[in-house]
């Protein structure tokens, strides 16, 4: 079998969490290797002109993980001046209910409260004391636990002194109220249903439903976050953030290559002195003098790359739980939409459902195979803060729905027929983009004049773009309590958590471990700092 050349780290996937722990580890000095199975770099970045002159980001497309995160903060000065840009604009998010009527928000807390107060009154104060306790009295504790390695000494630290600060009563406060449904918490604390309708659909961005345990922490917290931080994209695509991390990659002598899917990891010895020495792919060996680190999903990892991994561990692997399906469908517009609420217009991301209630029914729908009656949309305008996107004049609408079924066993609606296989197929896939392009008429009406082309993907789509998105789903695994922070993937089988393996120089990152979905680069970065702590070698 010949060989390639050796690096000190091998790392297989060349999603956001990979791109980042390369960028990191080759600053600081280590030789890297990036394999990459598809026919280019970014994982869910990807960006193509899907029309002539359309620029549109199939899959992810905002950053405010990123550009918040300790990964960017690092990386920032090199990213720059590999020519990443990010752009954003006055707004960050809005609602818009199906009878047109809506409300948009700017990057501003206290302004958000005021325009909340006048929407629905009272709920502005609600969401001031929620943004308070949130950025105030809890950040250490929130923000600690999601940004270290939850084994770790520094976790440690931070427990302790949030007890002293605390006491156990005020820590076991903490943890139920970072259990509570979101439901539960609005039906408390909110006044309004536009209020709680406005929040609800920013749950789902983690794959979870209103009525789930976890889901008031991420849902107030991801609204809050957005409201504070904004709505960033990358200038011209969000491909281009992956191009900057390439070169500041190649630039410290790492190498990427596509169209290289791996096989399996290499290993030697036997027992507790058993380590990972590089990977196979294409009948060639890559040998890793250090590590290997699997931007790969549990099953992966542990059924195919570790085809000899202890078998409670390969059992724990097969039963992690993914989570519904995911769709994307993109609109190239002649001219902007002509949205009832003309504010709406300039807000990069527009939720559109008509209650709370409605985002929790058409979860169970979807929880039971039903295609939802009247999906909750998450209308995206990158043109609204890139007009680079578009021709003069042109505009795109990046609308994902996030509670579609993996398997189809009817439509809530009894208007489209179930495949008998229960598969997505192209019929079925246009035939759902026909009823969201339908929900969509009423408030932004002419639409269907403005359309110059419309392209799909549901969720057998997504998994055929990204291997990850198991099912279809795009936060690689459901981010339910026992999936979750010290529990993701699991814990407790045979040495494997968060990001160890049974090997002591094989690491798994990615959305499936802590600290879970999004573009922050949290678990690349964490297996950085550990391989090359800050401080070490740099080659700035």
């Amino acid at each position: 079998m010949a060989t390639e050349s050796d690096a000190q780290v091998v790392i297989v996937g060349s999603g956001m969490n990979s791109l980042v722990c390369a960028a990191l580890l080759a600053q600081r000095g280590k030789s890297v290797l990036v394999l990459e199975r598809n026919d280019r770099l970014g994982g869910c970045i990807r960006t193509e002109e899907l029309f002539p002159g359309y620029r549109h980001d199939v899959l992810s497309c905002w950053y405010p993980l990123f550009v918040g995160s300790p990964a960017y903060a690092a990386l920032q000065p090199a990213l720059a001046e590999a020519g990443l840009e990010f752009l954003q604009g006055e707004y960050t998010t809005g609602l818009v209910r199906p009878d047109g009527s809506g409300l948009a928000f700017k990057q501003d807390i206290q302004d958000t409260a005021r325009r909340l107060d006048a929407w629905a009154p009272g709920d502005g104060a609600a969401f001031a004391a929620m943004a308070q306790r949130l950025f105030g009295e809890d950040a250490a504790l929130t923000f600690g636990m999601l940004g270290q390695n939850p084994y770790g000494a520094g976790m440690l630290k931070l427990l302790f002194k949030e007890w002293r600060k605390r006491g156990m009563d005020g820590l076991a406060a903490f943890a139920a109220a970072s259990l509570e449904p979101f439901r539960r918490w609005a039906e408390r604390e909110l006044r309004s249903d536009a209020a709680r309708a406005l929040i609800a659909p920013w749950v789902l961005h983690t794959g979870l439903g209103p009525d789930d345990a976890c889901s008031a922490l991420i849902g107030k917290l991801t609204f809050a976050a957005v409201v504070a931080g904004g709505m960033p994209v990358v200038k011209g695509g969000g491909s281009g953030v992956v191009e900057a991390l390439a070169k500041v990659i190649e630039r410290h002598g790492g190498r990427l290559l596509t169209g290289t899917a791996v096989e399996r990891v290499l290993t030697r010895g036997e027992g507790r002195r058993r380590r990972a020495v590089g990977v196979v792919a294409g009948g060639r060996e890559y040998r890793a003098a250090e590590a290997v680190v699997c931007n790969v999903t549990p099953g992966q990892l542990y059924g195919q790359l570790l085809p000899d991994a202890p078998e409670p561990l390969r059992q724990r692997a097969a039963g992690y739980r993914y989570g519904r399906g995911g769709m994307q469908i993109h609109f190239a517009l002649n001219a902007p939409p002509d949205w009832l609420t003309p504010e709406l217009r300039h807000v990069p991301l527009v939720h559109l459902t008509e209650s709370m209630e409605q985002v929790c029914a058409s979860v169970t729908e979807a929880n039971n195979g039903l295609l939802p009656a009247r999906p909750t949309l998450a209308i995206g305008q990158p043109v609204a803060v890139d007009p680079s996107r578009a021709p003069a004049g042109g505009w795109i609408l990046w609308v994902q729905m996030q509670e579609l079924p993996v398997r189809i066993k009817g439509d809530a609606a009894g208007e489209i027929a179930a495949p008998e296989d229960g598969r997505w197929n192209a019929t079925l896939r246009e035939a759902v983009a026909d009823r969201v392009q339908a929900r969509l008429e009423p408030v932004m009406p002419g639409l269907a004049q403005r359309i110059v082309g419309r392209r799909s993907y549901c969720p057998a789509d997504l998994e055929a773009l990204n291997c990850n998105l198991v099912g279809g789903d795009p936060y690689s695994g459901v981010c339910s309590p026992d999936q979750f922070f010290w529990l993701r993937p699991f814990a407790g089988s045979q040495g494997a958590r968060t990001h160890r393996t049974p090997l002591s120089n094989l690491f798994h990152i990615g959305a499936a471990t802590h600290p879970g979905p999004g573009l922050g680069g949290g678990s690349g970065y964490l297996v950085a700092q550990h391989l090359a702590p800050r401080g070490g070698r740099s080659g700035t």
